[in-house]
């Protein structure tokens, strides 16, 4: 654990950052950062990026991400947002200093509960950051939202009858890749991506394995720019990381690249189905974000992880 007064305060400024410009844009330079991290590794940079910058007090997800959101939810309390759920908003531009600093405090509170994890040895049977995002949130949601934790589709009569789990209207999360056989088409293709990516990092140098099990995360994540902008690019982190996680895996363990990547191709299957299931228990009826992503990829890796031990 470090718990320096520089780093508590650099993760202050992440979160506070990540509302200032949004927690989908500060995403998205996460997901930048992840590839200029990538690419120092391949260049044997004595500075890593990845940990201290893409996935440190700055970028993290866990901060500047989860710093935004909550941030978003706050304004929405407030009455400074419209829609609490809105983590594309710049919040700089409802002109609340205190909602900045509510970003920041909970990009701080971010990086302590990460660090907690890894103090108590809970990090290596999961993914804490993206727990720690999904923790972030709830808490945020309990704290500034007025819908409970699973959300309330009984207040809309269109979302009543059509049940919790049936999206439609306005309580949607990306209704372009909602469809089960979109999901299949989208998590099998994401993983078979980035697995294919480790066995070929791999196959040139085993030392840049772990390199490549993030390098697809960085790309779906720097691909939401896109998303940014207005155009219905998917959401799909949540399938290339878990691809990677257990491709590497395999990798690892002395399988063969066909091996890593049909499992990968799994894995991203898995967190495809597992964020679509997430959005429906808990974003698309909430006035806050949960983020389906973050609650695919813990479980996800948890998993890997589980299938991983057990079989030796």
């Amino acid at each position: 654990m470090n718990f320096e007064l520089s780093i508590l305060l650099a993760a202050f400024a992440g979160g506070l950052f990540g509302a200032a410009i949004g927690g989908l844009p500060a995403f998205i330079f996460t997901g930048f950062a992840v590839l200029v991290g990538v690419a120092a590794g391949l260049g044997n940079s004595d500075f890593d990026v990845l940990g201290n910058i893409a996935f440190g007090p700055i970028f993290g997800p866990h901060i500047s991400f989860a710093g935004g959101a909550a941030a978003a939810a706050f304004a929405f309390r407030r009455g400074d947002l419209e829609n609490g759920r809105d983590i594309a908003a710049p919040l700089a531009g409802v002109n609340d200093p205190i909602t900045l600093v509510v970003g920041g405090l909970f990009g701080l509170g971010g990086y302590v509960f990460q660090q907690l994890l890894v103090g108590i040895g809970f990090s290596p049977y999961t993914d804490s950051i993206a727990l720690t995002v999904v923790v972030s949130a709830i808490v945020a949601r309990l704290a500034f939202g007025r819908t409970g934790l699973f959300g309330d589709h009984r207040s809309d009569p269109d979302a009543e009858s059509r049940g919790r789990f049936v999206p439609g209207g306005e309580r949607v999360w990306v209704d372009y890749q909602q469809g089960l056989f979109q999901l299949i088409v989208l998590g099998l293709g994401m993983g078979i991506f980035s697995s294919w990516l480790v066995t070929a990092f791999n196959a040139a140098n085993p030392d840049y394995t772990p390199l490549a099990t993030v390098l697809a995360f960085g790309i779906s994540a720097t691909s939401l720019i896109f998303l940014e902008f207005g155009f219905s690019v998917p959401v799909t982190h949540h399938m290339s990381l878990p691809a990677g996680v257990a491709a590497t895996a395999v990798i690892t363990a002395g399988g063969g690249d066909t091996t890593a990547i049909l499992l990968g191709a799994l894995a991203g299957l898995g967190g495809a189905l597992i964020g679509e299931l997430c959005s429906r228990l808990f974003l698309i009826h909430g006035d806050t974000h949960i983020d389906p992503p973050a609650f695919a990829i813990f479980p996800m890796t948890t998993i890997i992880i589980v299938i991983g031990l057990l079989l030796g």
